[in-house]
Formats: C-alpha cells, sequence, structure tokens
C-alpha cells in the first residue's frame, strides 16, 4: 500500500479503515479487511481535506459542474466543488446522480440535467470497488451533453482504471488499496471458522440468508 501514511492513521482511527476482520462485500465475496467510507463523512475536517486533495489534483483542468451518485457523493460533490471554486476563484456547480427505479441505473433529476449540457464536467465518488456506478454516472451526463474530463475518488480499492470507467480522461484517488477477497467456498477464514462482521458490508444480509437456508434444510 503505498499512501500517505498520515492519512491512513487518521482513516483508521475513525473506523474508516477495518482491518483484520471477517467481513462480506458488496459482490458477495469475503475479505478481511473493509473501507468504511460511511465513517468518514461524521468528520467534517476529514471531509474537506480528502475532498481538497481532489480539487488540488484538477486544478489544471477546466471544471464547470462535479457530479457524484447519491448517497455519501452528494457530500463529496458538494466539498470538492466548495474547493474548486475557492482555489480558482470560478463559480462551479455541486451536482448529484439518484438512483432510477431501474436497478443499477441513475437519473439527474430537479432540473439539475439542464445544467450539464456543453459543460465540462468532473465525476466524483467516494470507494471504486467494481466501478460500476460511476461508469452509469460517467455515461449518463455524457447523454445530457456533457464533456466528462475526469473522475475523482476517495479510494481505488478495486484497482479500476480510466477504460473501465468509460475511458475517462483521467482518474485520481487519494488512496489505492488492494484488499484481498475470496469467494465463499475458498475463503480461508470460512475455513477457520472466523466469525462474520454484521457491522459491516453485506455481513448481517450474509448471516440472515445462512439461517434461512438452514432453517428450510432442517424442515
Amino acid at each position: 500500500m503505498q499512501n500517505d501514511a498520515d492519512l491512513f492513521k487518521k482513516l483508521s482511527s475513525v473506523q474508516a479503515v477495518i482491518k483484520d476482520t471477517h467481513v462480506v462485500y458488496t459482490s458477495g465475496k469475503h475479505g478481511s479487511a473493509y473501507i468504511n467510507k460511511d465513517a468518514i463523512y461524521p468528520h467534517t475536517g476529514l471531509t474537506s481535506d480528502l475532498c481538497e486533495r481532489i480539487a488540488k489534483n484538477f486544478l489544471e483542468t477546466k471544471i464547470d459542474v462535479v457530479v457524484a451518485p447519491v448517497l455519501g457523493g452528494i457530500i463529496l460533490s458538494q466539498w470538492v466543488t466548495h474547493h474548486l471554486s475557492r482555489l480558482t476563484g470560478n463559480e462551479i456547480l455541486a451536482l448529484y446522480a439518484e438512483k432510477s427505479e431501474i436497478p443499477g441505473e441513475f437519473l439527474i433529476k430537479r432540473g439539475y440535467d439542464k445544467l450539464l449540457k456543453n459543460r465540462k464536467t468532473l465525476v466524483v465518488e467516494d470507494v471504486l470497488t467494481t466501478g460500476g456506478s460511476v461508469k452509469k454516472v460517467v455515461e449518463l451526463v455524457r447523454t445530457l451533453g456533457a464533456e466528462v474530463v475526469g473522475v475523482g475518488a476517495l479510494c481505488n480499492r478495486g484497482g479500476i482504471t480510466p477504460a473501465e470507467l468509460g475511458n475517462v480522461p483521467s482518474l485520481y484517488s487519494v488512496l489505492n488499496i488492494s484488499l484481498d477477497s475470496w469467494d465463499e467456498a475458498s475463503c480461508p477464514l470460512c475455513k477457520t471458522g472466523v466469525t462474520i462482521n454484521e457491522n459491516i458490508g453485506k455481513g448481517r444480509e450474509y448471516v440472515l440468508k445462512k439461517k434461512g437456508s438452514n432453517l428450510s434444510g432442517a424442515v
């Protein structure tokens, strides 16, 4: 892991980086560490610092609008835009994409879609795992007439590349972390009986599903 040691220590102190546990990720795979993005946002100073780092990386890029997928992305969009506007002296708009009724799809509503046409747009996200949500937002703002100039993220934990996000011109993440993950069948933590952490990730859903399967099998 090659990152700012002090920043990593700060993130660990607020439980934004959790190690030595048994977690179930959204993908269904298991692992021993977790990036708990929700633990960052109550700490506004830390959130501001992280977003300022993203903003500073794109200072040489002309940006009119910052867009992020809900929910935590709303906070990121506001803070990154605040710092970009402050540092450049230009008014930059902060928008967000909401989840559609169609699973996995996004919409930009409330009239915000009209603010994107012909505008240079930066897409921001908290954690990049598969990059799927960001790619959807990139595609969406492009269909609305915006030019995507880059993607900024707090953490790239999936080794995601610009090509995987729709061939965006630039990708920057404050943290680049590689986390081991395993299918359930090959998970060494399962094999040694390490308890699933139900407080983060999809652990609780996994445990409840397992209990339901065991009850069904016992009938």
